[in-house]
């Protein structure tokens, strides 16, 4: 059943991309309204559950929500620079690293020499499948770009939306909170974030209010990655909910209309197929 739950991320995480990117709006607005939207979602799940709220919980919570401000409001920017199909894969390929390796070394969820042999082969899988959904083909560079690609200001923001994921992740696994308390003050903690990078330089619109959709399905995720990440460990629960790119990367071109050449649809298939390995290898895992 934890398996199952670890997999609620994927399909509402790798939705969030195609979903903004429908709607439309600035990266501010869109980080914003999906901020909202989440908070929200966090009122709600509060007064069902009534969880205990201590005062780790409110602090961890609004600290780990301010880094995931950040980690989401680059990733839209990157996005922006790099299309939903290119920078998403990206995104996932640095995500997975610093959080498969942090919770497998530093919180030691890999105790046998297996584990760390069938881990870094699952984790290598996912890594490659990232870099081939996100390979472009340079003969037909021209025909197939998005005219908004800026490649290395989006390198530059992932780099900034990793260190901010990675912290939000990280921060929660290590202190060992439950998850039905966290998710209040954190919903709390993402919103004064987005409204740090929406002071004067966001108009309050329907892009806003309309991306509060987002901010449900990244709720819903959430709550479900939480749950999990005490069941089955950090760097598996974790790395199960990125599959979602596979969502992300064909609903980039399919839906959003990004263009691929010939060559570029066969990296991204087979890159896919090797995420979906990769899963299934951390799954084995913990079988």
């Amino acid at each position: 059943m934890s398996l199952l739950i670890a997999l609620v991320p994927m399909i509402a995480w790798g939705s969030i991309g195609l979903v903004s990117g429908k709607i439309g709006g600035s990266a501010n607005q869109q980080t914003l309204g999906m901020t909202i939207g989440a908070l929200l979602f966090s009122i709600v799940v509060f007064f069902v559950i009534q969880p205990t709220l201590t005062t780790a919980t409110l602090i961890v919570g609004f600290i780990s929500g301010l880094f995931w401000s950040l980690g989401q409001n680059q990733q839209f920017h990157s996005m922006k620079y790099m299309g939903v199909s290119v920078g998403l894969p990206i995104s996932t390929g640095m995500q997975l690293v610093v959080n498969t390796v942090a919770g497998a070394v530093f919180f030691h969820e890999w105790t046998k020499t297996k584990d760390f042999v069938v881990g870094f082969i699952a984790l290598a899988f996912l890594v490659f499948g990232v870099y081939l959904t996100a390979r472009q083909d340079d003969d037909s560079q021209p025909k197939t770009s998005n005219s908004m690609l800026d490649f290395n200001k989006g390198i530059r923001a992932l780099i900034f939306s990793t260190v901010g994921y990675g912290v939000y992740t990280i921060i929660i696994n290590a202190t060992g909170l439950v998850p039905w308390g966290i998710i209040l003050p954190q919903s709390i903690g993402m919103l004064v974030g987005a409204s740090f990078f929406a002071f004067k330089k966001v108009k309050v619109d329907r892009f806003v209010w309309m991306n509060m959709t987002t901010g449900l399905l990244w709720g819903l995720g959430n709550i479900c990655m939480l749950l999990t990440m005490r069941e089955i460990g950090l760097a598996i629960s974790f790395s199960l909910s990125q599959m979602g790119i596979i969502i992300s990367t064909l609903g980039g071109i399919f839906l959003l209309g990004e263009r691929k050449s010939k060559k570029e649809m066969f990296y991204v298939i087979f890159g896919c197929i090797f995420v979906i390995l990769g899963g299934i290898l951390l799954g084995y895992m913990k079988a």
